[in-house]
């Protein structure tokens, strides 16, 4: 278990799934975290199930697709905790399965297209853009993107993957401009991760999808001390997806 006790943490995406996860994990830890969505009432209601922890959370509604709206959260962030020290930025989705549309690319309405490339990489880019001052005036932090691992084999969610991949860029990039103010940024690129049923249908080398533990305590690791010389690299947690399926 890491120790994040009186940290500042903000996590987008936090209402449901691993963002909702890892926030809980981060109060455990004694990590005080603005919980960002654009549901409201999601990000309420974990902040009122998280009252008993260590921790901190602070509920916040925002839409990662409006900029002022991402930096309220980090004004609201450093208002509440007095610095932001860690960023995760969980907030994406495939928009075919958020909309529930299956139609194939050649037949995609361009809106979600358009909503496919937002809320997964420009998203990402407005929350990091947001903090970074922040970071910046209190001597540094770490910036965590999440990938996956459509954006390194390629799929039929075309919008998604283009997305997915850029994160890659995002976070070197992102790495090259914050070392000299000690802010690191790193990229976890998930595979099959058993927050719905399917995924576990998806083939593995293991055999298997990772447990959402997993995903999270990685990501607490790479955002503790103990990974500080981590900068500008992408880590698959993919059960070796990558590599292909098992075969014998």
């Amino acid at each position: 278990m890491e120790n994040f006790k009186g940290k500042s943490i903000i996590v987008s995406g936090a209402a449901l799934g691993m963002g909702n996860l890892i926030t809980r994990e981060f109060a455990a830890d004694g990590g005080n975290v603005l919980a960002c969505d654009i549901n409201q009432e999601g990000v309420e209601k974990l902040a009122e199930e998280c009252s008993t922890l260590p921790g901190r959370v602070v509920p916040c509604r925002a839409d990662v697709l409006d900029f002022a709206s991402v930096c309220a959260a980090a004004e609201l962030a450093e208002k509440e905790f007095g610095a932001i020290d860690i960023l995760i930025n969980f907030a994406g989705g495939a928009p075919g399965r958020i909309f529930k549309d299956p139609a194939p690319f050649w037949e995609r309405k361009v809106e979600l297209l358009d909503f496919g490339i937002d809320v997964n990489l420009r998203g990402a880019l407005y929350f990091d853009r947001a903090v970074f001052p922040v970071m910046k005036k209190h001597g540094g932090g770490v910036l965590v993107n999440i990938g996956s691992i459509v954006g390194v084999t390629g799929s039929g969610a075309v919008e998604y993957s283009a997305a997915k991949a850029g994160m890659e860029g995002l976070t070197k990039s992102l790495a090259i401009v914050g070392a000299p103010f000690n802010i690191r940024c790193v990229c976890v690129i998930p595979g099959p991760v058993l927050t719905r049923p399917e995924m576990a249908k998806m083939a593995t080398l293991q055999g298997r999808a990772a447990e959402p533990e997993e995903l999270t305590g990685f990501i607490r690791f790479l955002c503790s001390d103990r990974a500080k010389s981590v900068t500008g690299s992408s880590h698959l947690m993919d059960c070796g997806k990558a590599c292909g399926s098992r075969t014998v």
